[in-house]
């Protein structure tokens, strides 16, 4: 038999294939975030600087500039969402997200018109960042590759990511913080095999923006130095501090979008321009991405903890607003600047808190920046990453960590998810890894169990027992002794055969009869674990106790417990997966979905499909029915609960909800 060649070995194959896909993303990427960050420094130029000379030497009051800017950027902003863009629920990263872990597609014929959106209200001000932007180009060159050259759902998922990791490399200058970004935030998981294709499109979008930009970061940083490891308190309350200003400003971000819902859309940022541009014509700190601001305070510049305080404030209303009202742009450059004003703040207060050690207020900004970046996106890694690479000096990295870890543990328990996936989750779709899990495996006992049932005293009969268990409907209940701890079960089938031996034993106690050999489960253990030790011992129910004290019973697992669980989980996996369906329709080709949940009350319920007028523009795709997808007749009739998926055109969005409305009221 031949030897197969060197170079037809498949694994070579397929290596060369990933290195080909991890640089050609990476410098498509690069490309197109250089290209948005050149338009975004001469927009910038044009519109706060030429533009706002040519506006005070034509003698009008330079107070009423910002507000005439912003007002009217924000009537372009709206026409553009309602002419250009596709209706969105979730922006940014949180659309990539929910593409990665429900469809893996990207509509990317849209982003030209996201970025130049984006571009348009970071140049005129709105307080919005534009990381999150560079992220979706990078994410939508791997998706137009992957779509071009048709490849598996895997690889595509894989070119997502590295075109998110390019766009935070090209942003930042900080190929191994995109890198983790990608792992952390994008992917959630660690793959030997994908990680070589993120590193590879990184290094490349990096050194495309070197060229082009020079080898310094998104904004010089001097050095720092470490002076104490009487310091590490310090850093630790200021992990504290970060937390909550993590939490305050994810709750700001969600509570803006229902603070303008009130508003018809297309006055929505046009009023949140006004107002921002008067707040800011007396703070113009709160501008954009307010880079200058931060770079001010890693600098020492001499700014008092008043203003740090109300800048700290302002900005997240500012960001919260502007996001809510419709501007487009991300939310990692402001908690770059909030956390930059919270640690500067607070190295100032420490300062002359304790003059007896060496402070420096510009270390505890670095530091702050770090801590509310990983405590809003739920990055810890890459929050380090991105700061290290910025000052290249490892004396700041030990306090760095310790504030970044104390902020990441406090704000899971405030609030579990990030600002990425608070509203995905909120709706429904559970962000996971992509493995496959038997959905017992993803249970645990504390979620299932029911509340401990009456118990039986080891000194009771057996007939008070039995009429017990009759008066309970239980076929078993718990044994506890004296003090009350469980020392046992007793089963309808223990008295059975009790009283078939010997019919006096009815009045005996039931210490006598009882199972001792007790197995039991723990509330941390999974529902599949318990279930196992059920079907070993060919029991139906268990006693769940304490670990740390065997005899305290806290909880009473069955199998109709588990039988429920089990279909309530089901259905959660056949709603997860009906998400990703509409996700998928949505992504390919840009079609919008629309879901209509009919209640008893529902006009339609009743009423068959071909007696609806359902505008021409509108194709009503399915009839979701409990588990049952009905492929919709004319003759079908609607009943309560159905779930109808309707599908329409970018054109007609307006017109359909118009029609939706009108038949709801």
């Amino acid at each position: 038999m031949m030897r197969q060649r060197w170079w037809k070995h498949p694994l070579l194959l397929q290596h060369s294939w990933e290195i080909f896909f991890g640089i050609t993303v990476g410098v498509l990427a690069g490309l197109g975030v250089i290209l948005f960050k050149l338009a975004l420094h001469h927009a910038t130029q044009w519109l706060q600087h030429d533009l706002a000379t040519a506006w005070t030497e034509a003698g009008i009051p330079r107070a009423l500039y910002l507000p005439f800017l912003l007002g009217s950027v924000g009537g372009v902003i709206a026409w553009m969402r309602r002419r250009l863009l596709p209706p969105e629920r979730y922006h940014g990263v949180s659309s990539i997200i929910r593409a990665i872990f429900y469809g893996g597609s990207i509509p990317y014929w849209a982003t030209p018109w996201k970025a130049l959106a984006s571009v348009i209200s970071i140049s005129a001000g709105a307080s919005v960042g534009p990381e999150d932007p560079s992220v979706q180009i990078g994410a939508s060159m791997g998706a137009w590759l992957s779509r071009r050259l048709r490849l598996s759902m895997h690889r595509t998922r894989m070119l997502i990511a590295t075109g998110a990791a390019a766009g935070i490399a090209t942003a930042f200058n900080a190929p191994i913080a995109g890198v983790f970004f990608a792992i952390e935030i994008i992917l959630r998981e660690f793959a030997t095999g994908t990680l070589g294709v993120l590193i590879l499109g990184a290094v490349a979008a990096s050194v495309l923006s070197r060229a082009v930009f020079g080898p310094q970061p998104a904004f010089p940083i001097p050095p720092y130095t470490f002076h104490s490891v009487l310091e590490f308190p310090l850093y630790f309350g200021l992990g504290v501090l970060a937390t909550l200003v993590s939490f305050v400003y994810i709750r700001a971000l969600d509570m803006g979008h229902r603070l303008f819902h009130p508003l018809p859309r297309a006055l929505r940022p046009v009023v949140m321009g006004v107002v921002l541009g008067g707040v800011a014509t007396f703070m113009p700190a709160l501008l954009g991405d307010s880079y200058e601001m931060v770079s001010d305070i890693l600098h020492g510049a001499p700014l008092s903890l008043g203003f740090l305080g109300m800048f700290l404030a302002l900005k997240i209303l500012a960001t919260a607003g502007s996001l809510g009202s419709g501007f487009v742009g991300g939310v990692f450059a402001p908690s770059l600047a909030l956390g930059a004003a919270l640690g500067g703040a607070y190295g100032m207060l420490m300062a002359r808190l304790l003059p007896g050690l060496t402070l420096e207020p510009s270390a505890y900004a670095l530091v702050g920046m770090a801590a509310v970046l990983a405590g809003t996106v739920r990055a810890p890694v890459t929050a380090i990453m991105l700061l290290f690479e910025m000052t290249d000096d490892y004396h700041i990295l030990l306090p760095m960590m310790v504030s970044v870890i104390v902020c990441v543990f406090l704000s899971e328990i405030l609030e579990p998810e990030s600002v990425y996936t608070l509203s995905l989750v909120r709706d429904g779709f559970r962000i996971r890894t992509q493995e496959r899990v038997d959905i017992l495996e993803t249970l645990r006992v504390r979620d299932v169990m029911k509340p401990p049932p009456d118990v039986l005293k080891v000194t009771m009969t057996l007939e008070e027992a039995a009429q017990r268990m009759e008066r309970v409907r239980a076929h078993g209940l718990p044994v506890v002794d004296e003090q009350g701890n469980l020392v046992g079960v007793l089963s309808v089938s223990d008295i059975e055969y009790a009283v078939t031996r010997d019919p006096n034993n009815i009045y005996r106690p039931i210490r006598d009869f009882c199972t001792y050999d007790l197995i039991v489960a723990y509330p941390d253990e999974t529902v599949a674990q318990a279930l196992r030790k059920m079907v070993r011992r060919d029991i139906g129910r268990l006693p769940v106790v304490d670990p740390e004290n065997p005899g305290r019973m806290i909880g009473w697992l069955n199998r109709a417990d588990i039988i429920r669980a089990y279909e309530m989980a089901l259905m959660q996996q056949v709603t997860e997966q009906y998400k990703a369906e509409q996700v998928q329709l949505e992504t390919m080709g840009g079609t919008p979905v629309i879901e209509v949940q009919l209640d008893a009350r529902s006009p339609w319920v009743g009423k068959r499909v071909q007696d609806i007028p359902w505008p021409k523009e509108v194709l009503l795709a399915s009839i979701h029915r409990g588990r049952e997808v009905l492929i919709p007749h004319g003759d079908t009739r609607l009943q309560p609960g159905d779930r109808l998926i309707l599908i329409t055109s970018p054109e007609a969005w307006e017109t359909v909800q118009a029609f939706l409305e009108s038949q709801a009221a």
